[in-house]
C-alpha cells in the first residue's frame, strides 16, 4: 500500500475518542437558561399589561414546558455528541445534536490555534479551543474543555504545527 493511500485511510471520518469536560453540561444549561428567562419574562410582562388573556397564558405555559425540556435534555445530548481528538496527523472534531458534524483538519493545514474563555467559562474553569485551517469550511471549535486540558491542547497543537513542514495552505 502506498504512503498516500495509507495516509488517506488514517484520516477517515470517525467518532473522536475524547469527550468534553462534564462541566460543559452546566455551561450549556446556563447559556440556554439566559434566553429562556428573557423569553419567559417578556411573556410575563405581556400578560401583566394585557390582563393575561387565556391564549397568552397557554403560550407562556408551552414556552415554560419547552424551556424545562430543553434545559434538561439538550445539554446532555450535546455532551454525548461533542467529541474531539488530536493524532499525529490531524485534529478530529464531532459536534451537533440534531445535525451531526464531523470535521478533520490535517495538522499540515493548521494555521492558528486559539483559546477562548467567556465569563461563564471562566467561572466554570472551561475553555474553547479554535483550530483555524486553510479550509473554506472555517475553523474547528472544541467547546467545553477543562481550562487546563485546553491549555495543554493549545501547547501541543502549537508545538506540532511548528514542527510540521509546509505553509498550511
Amino acid at each position: 500500500m502506498s504512503h498516500a493511500i495509507s495516509h488517506r485511510l488514517q484520516l477517515r471520518l470517525r467518532p473522536p475518542a475524547n469527550q468534553v469536560h462534564p462541566r460543559a453540561v452546566v455551561w450549556w444549561v446556563l447559556q440556554s437558561a439566559v434566553w429562556w428567562v428573557v423569553l419567559l419574562v417578556g411573556g410575563g410582562i405581556a400578560m401583566f399589561f394585557t390582563g393575561a388573556p387565556l391564549w397568552l397564558v397557554l403560550v407562556e405555559a408551552v414556552i415554560a414546558v419547552l424551556a424545562v425540556v430543553d434545559l434538561i435534555v439538550e445539554p446532555r445530548l450535546q455532551y454525548r455528541a461533542h467529541r474531539w481528538e488530536v493524532t499525529d496527523q490531524a485534529v478530529y472534531v464531532q459536534s451537533g445534536v440534531l445535525v451531526r458534524e464531523w470535521r478533520i483538519a490535517p495538522l499540515s493545514r493548521v494555521q492558528t490555534v486559539d483559546s477562548e474563555r467567556g465569563p461563564l467559562q471562566q467561572w466554570l474553569k472551561l475553555a474553547t479551543v479554535t483550530v483555524t485551517t486553510a479550509s473554506a469550511s472555517g475553523p474547528l471549535k472544541i467547546r467545553g474543555l477543562g481550562q487546563d486540558e485546553a491549555a495543554e491542547l493549545v501547547d501541543r497543537l502549537t508545538a506540532i504545527t511548528e514542527a510540521t513542514p509546509g505553509d498550511a495552505t
